[in-house]
């Protein structure tokens, strides 16, 4: 088999349990090996760490698959998808709606599947996900009996890759729209059009904590995407809710989804620009007892940090002065590079300008569909927290 040697001292973070080679840490590379291939990943002394696909294009060489000798074949996928399913019968038995594969955290490394009810939407991330692609998707049909599989692989993460971006109905039936539950409420989502893969699963568990918060409360829900955090607020009991986004068809869908269960009286919805928003709503004295911030990642590389740390700060600083004594924040980031130490930094920063002191009421994480490989730090990439105003 074709062979990866790395630099002296590069093989820790893979002993650690880390999945990633970098191109800098190899130091021999076998001849004739092709992007795409299988290979043993060795340390500089010859001895095995894992078996990987190799990609000349990526700056990450390789992504280990298994740290035992064995063959990648469609055994092998086949006994991967079957432990990816059992797991989540275990941890959502009730659940109908969820992601079934998790890339890196399920050994799978750019693979990702969400169950939408009957329709399974995939991502093919990477070169050795790519090469596998009929077989992955053989497999989805015959395992999960989807009435139709479509395809999102429309990342900017596959021209890393050296592939193309590609989307659309790969098996079976695919509807523009698929009416979903999630924590029992109804929701229609676009899985062919629709941000991501659609909707957002990792936050179901998060907006199931709503209800210990909203019941009579004024809810601003900021980012509201399709309406997920807003419905949930208002099937707790809240007395109004408020959902700003700034994609109308996103708006247009959440006014169909609080109508979809009934609460269109309480919810109202409004395409406007969040940071204008907020800014004109501080500047007419509005309040609210609960704010919930959900903004998409304002970074996917270190070196534009900085510039998110502001963006998050400035969301923060503003939400914090529309909540009177005793008001609710809910604010959360998907972006990985933005560490929790670095998130709890800003929202010290924001309290301070704001002359506000704040209770930590929790501190919270993706759903359990999602989960964090030990040893992967990119795994865990979501923060959620929820403070009280004092």
């Amino acid at each position: 088999m074709n062979q990866v040697i790395l630099k002296a001292g590069k093989e820790k973070r893979i002993k650690a349990g880390h999945l990633w080679v970098y191109q800098g840490e190899i130091g021999i590379i076998g001849i004739g090996v092709k992007s795409g291939d299988v290979v043993e990943t060795l340390d500089n002394r010859g001895r095995f760490l894992g078996l990987g696909y190799y990609n000349k294009a990526s700056q990450i060489a390789v992504r280990l698959l298994t740290t035992n000798r064995e063959t990648i074949d469609e055994n092998f996928f086949r006994s991967r998808l079957q432990q990816v399913i059992e797991y989540r019968r275990r941890i959502k038995p009730e659940a109908t709606s969820f992601r079934l594969v998790f890339g890196e955290a399920d050994l799978l490394p750019g693979l990702i599947v969400d169950k939408f009810e009957d329709y399974l939407v995939v991502q093919f991330l990477t070169m050795g996900m790519e090469v596998n692609r009929e077989v992955i998707i053989q497999l989805l049909a015959e395992l999960c009996q989807p009435k139709g599989i479509i395809e999102r692989s429309d990342l900017h993460v596959r021209h890393l890759e050296d592939l193309p971006e590609r989307t659309g109905c790969i098996y079976g039936e695919c509807p523009p729209s698929v009416e979903i539950r999630d924590n029992g409420l109804k929701f229609r989502v676009d899985l062919l059009e629709g941000q991501k893969t659609g909707y957002f699963l990792d936050q179901s568990s998060n907006r199931a904590i709503l209800a210990k918060y909203a019941k009579g409360k004024r809810v601003l829900d900021c980012f509201c995407h399709v309406g997920s955090f807003a419905i949930h607020a208002a099937s707790y009991g809240a007395s109004s809710v408020l959902g700003v986004d700034i994609s109308e068809d996103a708006v247009n869908m959440a006014i169909e989804n609080a109508t979809l269960n009934g609460l269109d009286n309480v919810c109202n919805f409004k395409v406007a620009n969040v940071f204008d928003f907020l800014r004109d709503e501080v500047g007419r004295k509005a309040e609210y007892d609960l704010i919930i911030l959900d903004p998409p990642a304002f970074t996917k590389s270190k070196q534009a940090l900085e510039g998110a740390m502001r963006g998050y700060k400035e969301i923060n600083l503003r939400a914090l002065k529309l909540l009177k004594p005793g008001g609710i924040l809910v604010t959360c980031s998907c972006s990985h590079h933005l560490t929790p130490d670095l998130f709890w930094e800003i929202m010290i920063a924001a309290a301070a300008d704001n002359k506000k002191r704040l209770h930590l009421l929790e501190r919270r994480t993706q759903g359990l569909d999602h989960p964090v490989l030990v040893g992967v730090p990119e795994t865990e990439y979501l923060k959620c927290f929820v403070f009280e105003v004092m």
